[in-house]
């Protein structure tokens, strides 16, 4: 056990890769949060890590509210945000189906905790409308489209636009503390 209470046995069995990258355009992993549904180009997924007594998350002070503190993923210290939190979105339970997606924010790569993982949709371009236009006031610079299906409509996350230059070099010194 690490001093800070986290477990470093292989955490391999609460995580799942996504599978090889190559022809990957036009596909998401998709996952709900609050009534909507959101989705991540998979070519900017690293992995999915599924929450559990493994992956407990170690609170850093005086980070932003939205960030949740940082977990050990196989010996690396990850920062964990929490969307919900980050999208104004009412706070959820987490559950036994919470997972981490673990993604590449210029250079620093973070977990975003979501309720759950929906899976992967294929979404073609034309199916992918701009981000609606909404009061200046809402950040919506992280909404690179709406994608729709014959089932439902998702909003496509631009990963790049996540956060401000601050808040990565923020999410940095966290890990480099």
């Amino acid at each position: 056990m690490a001093e800070n209470g986290i477990e470093e046995s292989s955490l391999a069995d609460s995580s799942m890769e996504v599978e090889e990258i190559g022809a990957q355009e036009g596909k998401f992993l998709t996952f709900p949060l609050a009534d909507s549904l959101y989705g991540i180009e998979i070519s900017q997924v690293l992995e999915v890590v599924i929450h559990s007594d493994k992956t407990r998350i170690t609170k850093v002070p005086h980070m932003p509210l939205y960030t949740k503190g940082v977990i050990n993923l196989r010996g690396k210290i990850i920062p964990i945000i929490d969307l919900r939190s980050r999208f104004l979105l009412s706070e959820g339970e987490s559950s036994d189906r919470t997972c981490f997606v673990v993604v590449n924010i210029h250079g620093v790569i973070t977990g975003l905790v979501v309720d759950t993982v929906s899976g992967v949709v294929t979404i073609a371009q034309r199916d992918i409308d701009p981000a609606p236009k909404l009061d200046i006031s809402i950040q919506n610079q992280f909404i690179a489209g709406m994608g729709k299906t014959q089932e439902a409509v998702y909003i496509l996350l631009n990963i790049d636009e996540l956060l401000e230059q601050g808040e990565i070099e923020e999410l940095e010194g966290s890990v480099n503390s």
